[in-house]
C-alpha cells in the first residue's frame, strides 16, 4: 500500500453535459505531481450507476464521448502513480429506476438512504436479488479490459432488508421473517455470499488484486467481515460527521488485526459530495500526521468536476500536507504499536450496540479512547479473539458481562500477571448478578437513586475534595475479600418526580457514605458508575481523574510518560527492520464551528515536552525525525528521558537501539 492516495470521487448526473470535455493527461499529471500523490482511485462506476469507459455490462454515460477511466490510468501509470478502481456497489440510481423491486425495504417496505422516488438522493440495493449478477458482470469488465491497481466496492455490509427476495428465501427455507434471528442470519450470509462472488470476479482474472469493500465502519469483533478485505480503508472524516475521536478509535483496533490499513479524510469542509470547500491547510495536515502516528497510510477524498479538469487549489492544498508525509514515511512502515493496555471493545462484545439496555448514554466505546488519549497511554482496542497476554492491563468498559469464553481468557490473563478494570456492568456474571473477578467487592444491584454522587478517596489534581455527581446509572457493592476502598458513594435524599424533585436538575447530595464505589482487590478495580459512557456524553473531568488514578494504580510500570497537555496525542511504534522505536507527538485544538463542525485552524506550538520511555535495550542515539536532530538523553534503570524542544502538529522521535 502505497502512503499518499486520493479518492477521487465522480458523481455525476445524466442531466449535465461536456463529461471530461475538459480533461487533460498533462493537467492531471501535474496535479498528482503537485499533490505529491502516489496512488489515485478513479472511477468506473458511481453512484448514479453510469459507467466511465464503454461497457457491455453497464451503459456509458450519456454526457462522456470517450474512455475517460482509460486515460486517467494510462496518465497515472506513466508518471508511477497507481489506480484502484471504484465502483459503486450498494448504489445505482439509474438502475433503481428500472428495477426498485431490487432494493433494499425496510419492514415497512420503504426503501433507504431516501424514503421514495420524489425525494432527491440514492437507493441501495439489496444483494439477494439478480441485481449482484450484474455488480459481478460490471467487476470483472473492468478487471479484464483495464491495468486497475485494485477495485473498491463502495456502500456494502451487512444490511437489514425486507425486500420480497429476502422474505421468500427465508420462507423457502422454513423460517419466519418475523423472527428477527431468521432475518439476522439471511443478512450475514447475504454479505458473506456478495463478497465472495465478488472477490471471485477479481481474483479469478487477477488473483491477489487488492479488494476492499467500504461500509463507512470496521465492526469491531467481526474479524470474518475484515477479512473479505485485502486490507482496510477507515473511512474517517473529522468534519463529515466522524469527529477527530472516531479515526483513533477505530485505529487502535485495525493494527491488531495484521492487515495493512490507511486511514481516509477528505479535502472538504464538510464531507463527501461537496464542490468548492476547503478545509484548512493546517487541518490537513494534522490528519494525515494522526494517520502515520497510528501506523496508517493515508487516503484524502476529492471530487472531479464534471468536465474533468482536476482543481488547482486542492492539490495545492493536498501537497503542502503530503510534503510532510513523504518525508516521514521512512520511519512510518512495517510499525508494530506498542501498547500497555488492552480495552476490550463493547462493540465487539454487544454485536454492534453499544447501548444493549436500550439507555441513552454515549458510546462507551468513543469515551475509554477519549479518556486514554488525554492521559497519554498506550492502548490498544481489541476484540474477544485477541491476546490478552501481550497487554499489562485489560479495561472492561461499562458493558462487558463475563461470559464463560471470557471468564476463561480472563483467568489466563490473570494467571500471566495482567490486572483489570471494570465500570457499570462489565466485571458482572451475564445473569448480572455477582462479579466473576475478585475486585473487591461483592454485587448487590443497581442503585436506586439516580443521581448518585462519588466522593474520591484520593487528590484529583485540579479539582477540589468533594462529592461529585455522576449522571449515569450507578451499582450498589459492598467491600468483599479483603478489598481497599478508593471512594465511597453517597445518595441524594430522593429521585426527581412529579411529587419529589428539588431545584433545577437532580436532588442533592445526603452528603452520607452509602458504601463504596471504587475498590481494588486481587484482579484489579471497580468502578461502580457506566464511567465511559458518561464521559463520552457529558466529558466530567471527575470521571477522566478516576480511571487514570485506577490505570495508574494497575500501571506502576507504564512504558510512557510524558508531560504533553491533554489534548495532545502520543503513540508509540516498533520499527523492528530499522532496529528502532518511533514515539509520534501530535497536538491540535478543534474547535466547534456550526453545526457539529469541527475545524483546526491554528497549531500553536508546545515547548519542553518532557518524555520518559521504558526501554527493552540500550539506546544508542534519540533523534528528531525527520529533520535527524540529535537531542539529548538520560538512560537509567531500563529507561530513556528526554525533552523536545517545540512540537508545531507532529513531531517523531526516534529511539535507535544500540
Amino acid at each position: 500500500m502505497r502512503f499518499r492516495q486520493v479518492h477521487l470521487d465522480f458523481h455525476t448526473s445524466e442531466l449535465i453535459p461536456g463529461i471530461g470535455s475538459r480533461f487533460s493527461k498533462a493537467q492531471f499529471q501535474d496535479m498528482l505531481r503537485a499533490g505529491r500523490v502516489d496512488s489515485i482511485t478513479v472511477f468506473s462506476k458511481c453512484h448514479h450507476g453510469w459507467a466511465y469507459h464503454p461497457s457491455e455490462a453497464n451503459e456509458i454515460h450519456p454526457g462522456l464521448s470517450f474512455d475517460l477511466l482509460g486515460a486517467q490510468i494510462e496518465a497515472a501509470h506513466e508518471i508511477g502513480v497507481k489506480t484502484p478502481v471504484y465502483l459503486s456497489a450498494g448504489l445505482d440510481q439509474k438502475l433503481a429506476r428500472r428495477h426498485p423491486e431490487w432494493l433494499i425495504r425496510r419492514p415497512n417496505e420503504a426503501t433507504v438512504w431516501v424514503p421514495d422516488f420524489l425525494s432527491p438522493g440514492y437507493h441501495r440495493f439489496c444483494m439477494n436479488t439478480p441485481y449482484l449478477d450484474l455488480l459481478c458482470a460490471q467487476i470483472e469488465e473492468v478487471v479484464s479490459r483495464y491495468d486497475a491497481d485494485g477495485i473498491f466496492l463502495d456502500i456494502v455490509g451487512v444490511a437489514e432488508c425486507y425486500c420480497q427476495s429476502c422474505v421468500a428465501t427465508v420462507r423457502a427455507a422454513g423460517g419466519d421473517p418475523r423472527d428477527l434471528e431468521a432475518m439476522r442470519a439471511l443478512w450475514d450470509r447475504t454479505y458473506a455470499t456478495y463478497c465472495e462472488r465478488t472477490n471471485a470476479a477479481v481474483h479469478d482474472l487477477k488473483p491477489g488484486l487488492p479488494v476492499f469493500h467500504n461500509g463507512g465502519h470496521i465492526r469491531r469483533g467481526r474479524r470474518d467481515l475484515a477479512h473479505f478485505n485485502t486490507h482496510l480503508e477507515l473511512e474517517s472524516l473529522p468534519t463529515g460527521g466522524w469527529g477527530y475521536d472516531h479515526f483513533p478509535l477505530s485505529a487502535r483496533y485495525a493494527q491488531t488485526l495484521g492487515m495493512d490499513f490507511l486511514g481516509m479524510t477528505g479535502k472538504f469542509h464538510t464531507s463527501w459530495g461537496e464542490f468548492g470547500g476547503y478545509k484548512h491547510p493546517n487541518a490537513l495536515r494534522y490528519e494525515t500526521s494522526l494517520s502515520l502516528a497510528n501506523g496508517a497510510r493515508i487516503s484524502i477524498g476529492d471530487q472531479l468536476h464534471p468536465e474533468g479538469h482536476m482543481d488547482e487549489a486542492t492539490y495545492a492544498l493536498i501537497g503542502e500536507a503530503y510534503a510532510e508525509v513523504e518525508a516521514k514515511e521512512p520511519w512510518c512502515v512495517d510499525v508494530e504499536a506498542v501498547a500497555d493496555i488492552a480495552v476490550l471493545s463493547v462493540e465487539a462484545v454487544t454485536g454492534g450496540n453499544p447501548n444493549p439496555h436500550g439507555d441513552k448514554t454515549g458510546d462507551p466505546d468513543a469515551g475509554v479512547v477519549r479518556m486514554l488519549l488525554e492521559g497519554k497511554l498506550l492502548f490498544d482496542i481489541v476484540d474477544l479473539e485477541a491476546d490478552f497476554a501481550k497487554y499489562k492491563v485489560l479495561v472492561l468498559p461499562d458493558r462487558c458481562p463475563v461470559d464463560e469464553r471470557l471468564h476463561g481468557k480472563l483467568q489466563d490473563f490473570l494467571r500471566g500477571g495482567g490486572r483489570v478494570l471494570a465500570t457499570g456492568d462489565s466485571g458482572l456474571n451475564t445473569e448480572g448478578t455477582a462479579f466473576a473477578l475478585n475486585l473487591g467487592s461483592r454485587y448487590i444491584g443497581d442503585s436506586a437513586c439516580r443521581p448518585s454522587y462519588f466522593r474520591p478517596g484520593f487528590p484529583i489534581a485540579g479539582l477540589p475534595a468533594a462529592s461529585y455527581v455522576m449522571y449515569s446509572e450507578g451499582k450498589e457493592i459492598a467491600t468483599a475479600d479483603g478489598g481497599t476502598v478508593h471512594g465511597e458513594r453517597e445518595n441524594s435524599y430522593f429521585n426527581r418526580d412529579v411529587f419529589s424533585f428539588c431545584s433545577h436538575q437532580h436532588t442533592p447530595s445526603t452528603l452520607q457514605s452509602a458504601g463504596p464505589a471504587m475498590t481494588e482487590g486481587r484482579d484489579g478495580i471497580y468502578f461502580a458508575w457506566q464511567a465511559f459512557s458518561e464521559y463520552a456524553e457529558k466529558g466530567s473531568l471527575v470521571l477522566r481523574e478516576a480511571v487514570l488514578y485506577a490505570l495508574n494504580r494497575l500501571l506502576p510500570n507504564k512504558t510512557l510518560t510524558t508531560n504533553l497537555p491533554a489534548q495532545g496525542i502520543v503513540t508509540l511504534q516498533k520499527q523492528e527492520t530499522a532496529r528502532r522505536w518511533v514515539q509520534h507527538l501530535l497536538y491540535a485544538s478543534p474547535v466547534r464551528r456550526g453545526d457539529g463542525i469541527e475545524v483546526i485552524e491554528d497549531l500553536l506550538p508546545i515547548r519542553q515536552i518532557d518524555v520518559t520511555v521504558r526501554v527493552p535495550s540500550d539506546v544508542a542515539a534519540v533523534t528528531l525525525e525527520p529533520a535527524g536532530v540529535a537531542i539529548p538523553f538520560e538512560q537509567s534503570d531500563g529507561q530513556v528521558r528526554y525533552t523536545v524542544p517545540e512540537l508545531v502538529c507532529h513531531q517523531m522521535v526516534a529511539l535507535s537501539f544500540a
